[in-house]
């Protein structure tokens, strides 16, 4: 944006490479008479239909339109009538239900709009830098009466906060989590698109990084129309005719609307899709040059346009259309057509009819503070159709207005928007009663970069919803977008889903190689496994790594060509190596390496050692750092290392060492048992428990001839058995030298206490320091059996619930996993079972979105640095709406005191009146027992207070829609039934029915009675 006076005479034909001082519109959202969304709103608009609802006499009757105006002959039963205003996802932005009712529903249509833009530009407010707001709404008509009248009200200030226009910003920024400037903007029908000016000026001056701006209109009743004046603002028949010489007036309409924005180098760097550019912007009022105060002014509107247009450092002759405030009013539009030809003329605009213009309204009705936005929207959308809309209605030019002496037509149906010197260009006018007007000057969006090809292999997609039928709609809207013509690249719309979605309790997600494979598996009803929720707090990691028997020769080639963490540390592996050894690891780099190439238990083990190294660094980079580690005899090697008790090249050195002692230990077998330590009863001569895995299986080793001897008697007796591929006994008596010699070794190398903790395979219990830096604990380690089921049971013992990652080749531990821990927290394999047809890396994606299924908390951008995918427009969240309205709350005046809802003082042996005893008479398992009547009445109070039941005694006070206020209001009810003083923040301490009737029985046996413990002011303050 050039602020300079003068024009750039070099008529900047579009953005520079880094954006300069232009700023890009990356999302947007609406809800307009006839269109629930922008979606919807481009085809009314292509069209030129018509989106004023006539109503019924009864309709209106209905409503609450008194009889005598209704067929007051002048009343004209018309209106941009907005279809569920009344309802709402209350559950979505944590109101109770008794909240919901009470809030204005233009806070309520504002705030799903505004969380539908933050998703359409693909930003999630929880990882996105300082963004703020700037909007405005209409003079609240929900009450039915001024908010002074309501103030004898016990919930006055909840109904103030709820429905005065200044609170718009503040609560949506507080519910959205946004922390950039939340400014109320207020300048009568240019409302909004000042708040896009000053939004854009917030930007410039680094007030924030991304700004939402806009506005909302929703006027109650919500069917209803209105008295027509001659020569007032409102039509004589329900049309609106900007420009037409038919035309009376305007129609009012309800509506909303929300853009998001972004310096155009950001976005463009950030890989936003820019929907289109504002070049620039001004602002200003008529002053006293005018002949009233609610008249519009040639001078004021062509000094804000002039003023643009320097700021956008344009010529009006490339400005090919332009949103007009275009009411239809008989002085409006001829001094707004006056007004642009001065502007256009006095920027040296030549010619008539070389600039089309419109007005938004004609189609929707004036939308009063959101009139400017809607405009604004529907500009970008013409430019990104590259259309010129038409006007409905419009036939003849209205004579007053002097277009055929103008630079300007009003098209009558939709045009190709042609291509020029320079990008196309237009204007959005929007000007208020009272004489504040704004002109903002568009271009449209610099033609995007080609998206990468994508990495080869699969894409991950992720879904999530605060419900579980939320989330089913929510996969359903992905699957319908991705099998549109022309819908975004499987890999973008993974890339958005990662970076630009807020992550809820509720979660899916789809492993594709294409948008066909996406698409099934987005349509196809979720399991079981997607039943629970995601925890509050992201769960603890715990690492699992194999020991040999889990390599196999691809078990390296594909993580190393895919990720660049993997392949830096398995070359730093192989780099402590040297000879035959690191030439083993080399090839297993490279597909098709020979099937024998790992039967040498010397090659075998340092080449599992890098592979799960490398695969636990890689994983750490994505931002999954384990709270603990559990390895399986050779895996407790990683993980020791991975704790920082072995550097790295002494922990390589030492599996080298180790593979080379046992490769030379006499032949041996190992044999799988299914069956558990204690059912093994004595072993046979020379056969010895190497391992015990899990509650029915345990691993035997010894000589081989000995170990086939114990196979075939345990076949006998119908025993599952399994001998395992490999040629030595391992943890058995067979290592003895091994283990002696390894001793040697590790006492050369000077272990260090872990830093992370590990599980001993020896013990099954976390290590000790002095376990770990004792050589002679890694020479028992070789000989003893590993206890691999009580390591399962360690690391899950305090409650916890930590999520099982496997980092190896193969699936053999999770395996185990879920057979010890059936129905537990989640257990994932990082990599394919081999012989599954499934690459390592469909796994890896697999395992990543298990990870955050589980409610880990992934890096999806250092997971997507340097693949220079976009972000692009995917459907907005489901709202799961329900109607909410003033007469949902009962009591008098729609908003009851404490008296009418029937409180009573407490006696002690009755729980009063209310719907809460109802519910308890059906729920005694939870309202009995001690203090059963207390816990009644607590609940009785919450359900009046909260407009909701509370759940049985362990409902959460605050997931219940509770607040300070409802909480200082909740101390008054407790005080007037029980007669007894609380301090706001021990009930804040005991959130619960069940912790609140305990509270208040403790403090009667206390005696603490009103006169004697005031409530500390500071607890009412907000």
């Amino acid at each position: 944006m050039d602020t300079q006076d003068s024009v750039d005479t070099a008529d900047r034909g579009g953005s520079a490479d880094d954006g300069g001082a232009d700023i890009a519109i990356i999302g947007m959202a609406g809800r307009f008479p006839g269109a629930a969304d922008t979606g919807a709103f481009w085809p009314l608009l292509r069209d030129g239909a018509e989106a004023v609802t006539f109503f019924s006499e009864q309709e209106l009757l209905d409503e609450g339109v008194p009889e005598q105006v209704v067929k007051d002959p002048r009343y004209v039963r018309a209106k941009g009538y907005l279809p569920g205003a009344d309802l709402f996802d209350a559950g979505f932005f944590g109101f109770s239900p008794r909240d919901a009712a009470t809030l204005d529903p233009q806070q309520r249509i504002f705030l799903e709009c505004a969380w539908e833009a933050l998703e359409d530009a693909g930003v999630d407010p929880d990882r996105a830098p300082a963004t703020g707001l700037y909007a405005g709404s209409s003079t609240g008509t929900y009450l039915g009466r001024p908010l002074r009248e309501l103030s004898y009200l016990p919930d006055f200030m909840e109904v103030v906060l709820g429905n005065d226009k200044d609170m718009l910003p503040t609560r949506t920024a507080y519910k959205l989590g946004l922390t950039g400037p939340a400014i109320c903007v207020q300048s009568a029908c240019s409302t909004a698109l000042v708040a896009v000016h000053l939004a854009c000026q917030g930007l410039l001056s680094g007030d924030c990084d991304i700004a939402l701006a806009g506005g909302v209109s929703v006027m109650v009743p919500l069917r209803e129309g209105y008295l027509h004046q001659e020569e007032g603002i409102y039509a004589r028949d329900g049309r609106c005719m900007p420009f037409d010489a038919r035309a009376t007036g305007t129609v009012p309409g309800d509506g909303v609307g929300v853009v998001v924005l972004k310096m155009l180098g950001d976005a463009l760097a950030d890989g936003d899709t820019v929907r289109a550019v504002v070049k620039g912007s001004a602002v200003n009022n008529d002053g006293a040059a005018k002949v009233g105060y609610t008249a519009p002014s040639v001078a004021g509107q062509a000094a804000v346009i002039r003023a643009a247009h320097r700021a956008a450092g344009v010529r009006p002759g490339g400005i090919g259309y332009v949103e007009t405030h275009g009411t239809a009013t008989v002085l409006g539009d001829p001094i707004e057509v006056t007004a642009l030809s001065r502007a256009f003329r006095d920027g040296g605009a030549e010619g008539t009819g070389t600039c089309a213009i419109g007005s938004v309204k004609a189609a929707i009705g004036h939308l009063d503070v959101a009139a400017g936005i809607a405009g604004l929207i529907k500009t970008v959308l013409a430019l990104e159709h590259r259309t010129l809309p038409p006007s409905p209605y419009f036939r003849t030019p209205n004579p007053k207005a002097e277009l055929a002496s103008s630079p300007f037509h009003v098209p009558a149906r939709a045009l190709p928007w042609p291509a020029g010197a320079g990008p196309r260009r237009a204007g959005v006018s929007s000007f208020g009663i009272g004489g504040t007007n704004a002109h903002v000057v568009v271009e449209e969006a610099p033609a995007a970069p080609a998206s990468p090809p994508p990495a080869p292999g699969p894409q991950l997609l992720l879904v999530s919803a605060r419900t579980r039928r939320a989330a089913d709609e929510a996969a359903l809207r992905l699957a319908d977008r991705l099998a549109e013509d022309g819908g975004p690249s499987l890999a973008d719309a993974a890339y958005t889903t990662q970076l630009g979605r807020k992550a809820f309790e509720h979660r899916r997600f789809v492993v594709a190689a294409d948008a066909a494979e996406a698409v099934a598996a987005l349509r196809t009803p979720a399991g079981p496994a997607t039943g629970s929720p995601a925890p509050a707090t992201a769960p603890p990691v715990v690492l699992l790594l194999p020991g040999q028997g889990a390599q196999h020769p691809a078990m390296a080639a594909e993580l190393y060509a895919a990720h660049g963490v993997f392949r830096a540390e398995y070359d730093r592996c192989r780099g402590f190596l040297d000879g035959e050894a690191a030439a083993v690891l080399e090839r297993l780099t490279r597909p098709g390496a020979p099937p024998g190439i790992l039967d040498g238990t010397q090659h075998a083990q340092p080449a599992l050692f890098a592979v799960e190294y490398a695969l636990a660094r890689q994983w750490q980079e994505w931002g999954v750092r384990p709270a603990g580690l559990l390895g399986h005899s050779l895996g407790e090697y990683v993980a020791a290392c991975l704790a920082g008790v072995f550097r790295l090249g002494d922990a390589v050195a030492l599996v080298a060492a180790r593979g080379a002692l046992m490769g030379r230990a006499a032949p041996g077998a190992m044999l799988g048992v299914q069956l558990g330590e204690d059912e093994l009863g004595e072993l046979p001569a020379g056969v010895s428990l190497a391992a015990v895995n899990a509650a029915d299986q345990c691993t035997v080793a010894g000589a081989p001839d000995a170990v086939e001897a114990y196979r075939r008697s345990l076949a006998a007796r119908e025993v599952g058995c399994r001998l395992l591929h490999t040629t030595r006994a391992f943890h058995s008596p067979a290592m003895e030298e091994a283990a002696h010699r390894l001793r040697e070794v590790v006492a050369g190398l000077a272990p260090r206490a872990p830093e992370v903790p590990f599980v001993s395979d020896v013990t099954g219990d976390w290590i000790t320091a002095e376990q770990a830096t004792d050589p002679g604990y890694w020479a028992e380690h070789t000989l003893r059996p590993v206890r691999f089921a009580a390591g399962l049971a360690t690391v899950t013992a305090d409650g916890s619930r930590p999520v099982l990652l496997e980092v190896g080749p193969g699936q053999g531990l999770t395996a185990l996993a879920r057979r010890v821990r059936p129905g537990g927290a989640a257990a994932v394999a990082s990599t394919a079972r081999p012989g599954s047809g499934r690459g390592d890396t469909a796994a890896l994606e697999h395992a990543a979105g298990a990870l955050w299924a589980a409610g880990v908390a992934v890096d999806w951008r250092r997971r997507t640095s340097g693949r220079g995918r976009r972000k692009v427009p995917l459907p907005a969240y489901p709202f799961q709406r329900q109607r909410y309205w003033r007469e949902d709350i009962a009591g008098p005046a729609a908003y009851p005191d404490a008296a009418a809802a029937g409180a009573v003082p407490y006696d002690g042996t009755t729980a009063g009146p209310g719907n809460v005893e109802a519910a308890a008479a059906a729920e005694t398992d939870l309202f009995s027992g001690p203090q059963a009547d207390v816990r009644r009445a607590v609940a009785e109070i919450w359900q009046e207070l909260l407009g909701v039941e509370p759940g049985g005694i362990t409902g959460d006070f605050f997931e219940l829609g509770g607040h300070s206020l409802l909480g200082t209001r909740l101390v008054n009810r407790l005080r007037d039934r029980f007669g007894v003083e609380c301090r706001l923040r021990e009930l804040f301490a005991e959130p619960t029915v069940a912790g609140q009737a305990e509270l208040v029985a403790t403090l009667r046996a206390l005696g603490r009675r009103p006169a004697e413990r005031p409530q500390d002011n500071e607890e009412g303050a907000l």
